[in-house]
């Protein structure tokens, strides 16, 4: 695998990061260059005698002395898989953020307002799933590290001193595909028995005398020094820590052999549940989430607790139907199972976050009655915040706005996901889209960034990126490398960060070389190795247009042609006029074959392939926005696409291409009739956008999330006008709409515009930009000049 050095592009980002969890001192962290450049004090650890590459859960202790209260306590954590850290008995970090062996994260965290004079603990559970590892989960084997960022704090590093266990308590539930029937790759269950459960470990008062020394793995090191004897290059965090909060109680919306009210829970009631009894609760948190829940229990030794989560129930025929219905429907989902042991107010939570919105608790009790303290959730995700806002005179944009965030929000951790409940995996063609709407609606580039520089550490000697990254079962989708280039391109036009840029250009152009080795003697694509996904619409076998497998094909030719354009662009802003000028006469030539071997001229539409025997809409959006045919010509084309129904159509993934066109054939006020497919997911009572119409796999899909972007873009029409965001054009659209009032986060300020029809030509209102960034403003022929400063908007 070809690896690229971003540990120079890692750096100023975790040097910026400010801590956010409680107790924590305000400012930032300088981490030291010695921790940076050469090898730690601290030794990766494990448990003696025990197999690193299994499934386990392991316990971590370290007790010091302090005497004083420290103003700062600074220490650098990670582990493999996946671990949380107590400070005295309170969580204040977990991770470490996704990445790959050659790119593997450690946390930086000032634990002082956690610590006291005298005794103190630092401890940790370390999880590895062994062979139930969810597909987005690099690994090598079980270790943990504490590295202390100077002499004062070195007394935690991990070494021997610190002692372990193995929480027997925990045993894998393998997901069930075919009960769930669907691709599921999120890792497993938690089957947990308080009877092995070694309550209090994370607490000081806890005798550890019993457990064992750990034993040293090898040295910790960073990335880059010379004969490391790590497998974990270690590198500093790029995003800041997830957002956590707590969310209300779910309601019960039906509960089976014992009487319960909707809001018993939210208004903080205990259950108790006699002896020998089988219950049944359904709780709805009445919108799709993503949390951590925790239950707390008393008595009840011998009882079992089944937990289990989805995002809709099934009928008898397996189909979801309305969302908020629930009569003559089941549940089927992952699970979680708890076994008291009889003590009291026990506490039961996750290892990793569940997304649902229905949950079903399961007890069966046996000879001691169970006391239900309490259910509780806490939302997690990346720390997004709604910076920007769009209303108009139709209240169900609203709703609109609503859902495409929660889409939005549900689709980001660590990594962006194409979907929270099924896969959790970055994929480029998703994120491509989600990092866009993260510019627009938070003004937060940080997961961005790091999507991008995953997908180049991704990249293979051919010359591709992985289709999704990280993730341990390799997948490559041609298309989706050429969408990492776009997405490269969309930050260069939306952040002024050159030399993060810069740094893309070589995969840039090893990606581009790949397509251009696979040319045919046409000039065409085709008989493309991997899986060449374009869209799941029905007539795509398995989402691969005709052609790419076992031809020719118009669609990623096209799509090539579309990112030669964005490579060519790229490469005249940073001087490389070779490179850009073969860039462009490449696209030319492909263009010329396109026109040469797939134009129709019966139908004036782009075959998928030069037998011309199937038409797609998608071949036909592409054509629009390479410009394949004369910008005269291509109004008649865009709408052919619109109207011919017997043309292969975009599924909601592809809407987002299809959008573009209509916008450069200056069809943008058309944008708010092309929404019916997301009221139609209203009107089911989805709470997230979905991954395709109905029937569908995944009811929160990150491409799905869209309209929040296009609201902005397209209806408010802010876009940049040139890198780095420096310009700004304003082109709105606002269709049926008479008014709007829309705002964003640029990296100086707040871009806002309040504008309302004047007759049936004419608008009016106001437009301010922040300091420094001036534009335009276009309304049908009119262009009017922009200056930082609100001015007034008046177009007859």
């Amino acid at each position: 695998m070809k690896i690229k050095n971003l540990f120079s592009l890692t750096l100023p980002v975790i040097l910026g990061l400010t801590l956010c969890f409680p107790g924590a001192p305000a400012g930032k962290i300088e981490i030291p260059t010695d921790l940076l450049k050469k090898p730690w004090e601290a030794a990766w650890i494990c448990l003696p005698d025990r197999d690193r590459t299994s499934y386990g859960v392991f316990l971590f202790r370290k007790t010091f002395e302090l005497k004083e209260k420290p103003s700062r306590f600074i220490i650098h954590v990670s582990a493999d898989n996946r671990y949380k850290l107590y400070v005295n008995g309170v969580e204040v970090c977990d991770g470490p953020a996704r990445g790959d062996l050659w790119h593997w994260r450690f946390e930086t965290v000032d634990i002082a307002g956690h610590l006291n004079p005298g005794k103190n603990l630092l401890a940790a559970v370390v999880w590895n799933f062994g062979e139930y590892l969810p597909w987005a989960q690099m690994t090598y084997s079980t270790a943990f590290v504490v590295q202390g960022n100077g002499p004062g704090e070195a007394v935690v590093n991990t070494g021997e001193s610190w002692k372990a266990a193995e929480n027997k308590a925990y045993s894998p539930i393998p997901i069930d595909r075919s009960k769930i029937r669907a691709f599921t790759v999120v890792g497993p269950g938690d089957r947990v028995d308080g009877g092995l459960f070694p309550w209090g470990w994370e607490k000081p008062e806890l005798d550890d005398s019993g457990w064992q020394d750990a034993v040293k793995v090898s040295r910790a090191t960073p990335r880059e020094i010379r004969d490391a004897d790590s497998h974990w290059h270690l590198v500093p965090r790029m995003i800041p820590p997830m957002e956590k909060k707590a969310l209300p109680a779910p309601m019960v919306r039906r509960a089976f052999r014992i009487a319960v009210k909707k809001n018993d829970f939210q208004q903080g009631a205990k259950l108790l549940i006699p002896a020998g009894k089988k219950v049944t609760l359904m709780f709805d948190q009445d919108h799709l989430t993503s949390a951590y829940p925790e239950l707390t229990v008393s008595g009840g030794k011998g009882a079992r607790i089944t937990l289990t989560y989805a995002e809709a129930l099934f009928d008898k025929e397996g189909n979801k139907g309305h969302r908020a219905q629930i009569e003559g429907r089941e549940i089927i989902g992952n699970m979680d199972e708890f076994f008291p042991d009889g003590g009291p107010g026990r506490k039961f939570t996750t290892l990793w976050f569940r997304t649902f919105r229905y949950l079903q608790m399961d007890i069966q009790t046996t000879q001691e009655p169970l006391t239900i303290e309490s259910l509780s959730l806490t939302f997690v995700g990346y720390p997004f915040q709604e910076k920007a806002s769009f209303t108009s005179d139709d209240p169900l944009l609203a709703r609109i706005w609503e859902v495409s965030w929660r889409t939005a929000r549900l689709c980001a951790g660590e990594t962006y996901f194409d979907c929270p409940y099924y896969e959790q995996l970055n994929y480029a063609g998703d994120t491509r889209i989600q990092a866009l709407i993260s510019l627009y609606v938070s003004g937060d580039d940080r997961l961005m960034r790091k999507a991008i520089s995953l997908f180049d550490d991704s990249r293979i000697s051919d010359g591709l990126t992985y289709s999704r990254y990280p993730s341990y079962v390799p997948q490559i989708i041609p298309p989706y490398s050429l969408f990492w280039i776009a997405m490269v391109y969309d930050y260069w036009m939306h952040r002024d960060d050159p030399e993060f840029v810069r740094a893309m250009l070589p995969g840039m152009r090893d990606v581009l070389e790949w397509f251009e080795r696979h040319l045919t003697e046409k000039d065409l694509l085709g008989r493309l190795p991997w899986w060449n996904f374009v869209d799941w619409a029905p007539e795509y076998e398995d989402g691969v247009c005709p052609g790419a497998e076992d031809g020719e094909t118009s669609v990623i030719s096209l799509q090539y042609v579309y990112v030669l354009n964005y490579a060519a662009e790229l490469c005249a802003g940073f001087g490389k006029t070779q490179e850009a000028e073969h860039y462009r006469e490449l696209a030319s030539r492909i263009k010329a074959a396109v026109l040469k071997h797939c134009w129709s001229a019966d139908r004036g539409l782009v075959a998928e392939t030069p037998e011309k025997k199937q038409f797609s809409q998608h071949a036909n959006v592409m054509a629009i926005l390479v410009d394949l045919v004369s910008p005269g010509e291509q109004s008649d084309l865009c709408e052919k696409i619109i109207s011919g129904k017997d043309l292969i159509q975009c599924t909601f993934y592809y809407r987002f291409y299809l959008n573009r066109a209509l916008r450069k054939v200056g069809r943008g006020d058309e944008y708010l009739d092309m929404l019916s497919p997301w009221y139609k997911m209203l009107e089911m009572g989805l709470t997230t956008f979905a991954e395709n119409p109905e029937p569908t796999r995944s009811d929160c899909h990150a491409w799905s999330a869209s309209p929040i972007y296009e609201l902005l873009a397209t209806v408010a029409g802010i876009e940049p006008s040139a890198p780095g965001f420096k310009r700004v054009q304003i082109e709105p659209h606002l269709g049926r709409l008479n008014k709007i009032d829309a705002a964003m986060p640029h990296p100086t300020g707040t871009i806002a515009c309040s504008l309302e029809r004047q007759g049936e030509e004419g608008v009016s209102g106001s437009i301010t930009l922040p300091e420094d960034l001036s534009g335009v403003f276009i309304w049908g022929k009119k262009k009017i000049s922009l200056k930082p400063g609100k001015q007034e908007i008046k177009v007859k």
